[in-house]
């Protein structure tokens, strides 16, 4: 089977060694570039990159630049890491197109979860389509999910809530990034919204709804208990 290409691009040659590391451990292919100059000269001579982890703060062409041009001729996965973890520097983020935002220092094996999680997303034809975990199965195609072999009835907004756990596992989800995946950044209410979605899917999952920790003063966090 081809190994995935995942491009990693930061001007501390430290940092790339880690990221490199661990996602080769996972199985992945792992290209790297210094800064955003070399990372597009990279970019445009392979186009099998399948996604793009990429630093905010580098010489020559810092990672907003290179997301702008990226994203002029490619939907590519793009994960960005930065040192700084203010709103406006993520709206300004996503507004570029990028996928998933991810404050340094981080956990390389979060970060690898997230890359797991978002090449599954954005690559939904190579990946299956039905999630099963903890006796819960989520057939995306047809929007049904069962529990210990029992079909559950649920709205839309919960089945996408439960996908979207079922696929960030032992994942950390603030209320916000919560909202911007599952309701996306049209919807301006209240994060509260989501506690109360959270506490319905529990209800109707019965014992599977354990699954789903509260994560005090942040949000939640889907994790499996093996028997």
């Amino acid at each position: 089977m081809e190994q995935i290409k995942i491009l990693v691009v930061d001007d501390e040659s430290r940092m790339r060694k880690l990221v490199r590391d661990f996602l080769e451990r996972e199985g992945y292919q792992v290209l790297e570039a210094g800064d955003g100059m070399e990372a597009m000269e990279i970019f445009y001579e392979d186009k099998d990159i399948a996604l793009i982890i990429l630093d905010v703060m580098m010489p020559r062409m810092d990672g907003w630049q290179t997301c702008r041009e990226i994203r002029e001729t490619s939907e590519v996965p793009v994960i960005m890491l930065t040192a700084r973890s203010e709103e406006r520097d993520e709206l300004q983020g996503f507004s570029l197109g990028v996928d998933e935002y991810i404050s340094k220092p981080f956990s390389p094996k979060i970060l690898v979860a997230r890359v797991g999680a978002l090449l599954r997303r954005t690559h939904g034809t190579n990946v299956e389509d039905v999630i099963s975990v903890g006796g819960i199965q989520i057939d995306k195609a047809a929007h049904q999910v069962k529990v210990d072999g029992k079909e559950i009835e649920l709205s839309y907004k919960e089945f996408e809530l439960l996908a979207y756990f079922a696929e960030n596992q032992g994942i950390a989800l603030s209320r916000e990034k919560i909202l911007n995946n599952v309701w996306n950044y049209d919807y301006f209410g209240d994060a509260r919204t989501i506690d109360t979605h959270v506490k319905k899917l529990r209800s109707k999952l019965g014992d599977q709804g354990n699954y789903i920790k509260t994560i005090w003063g942040m949000g939640y966090k889907f994790e499996v208990e093996e028997a």
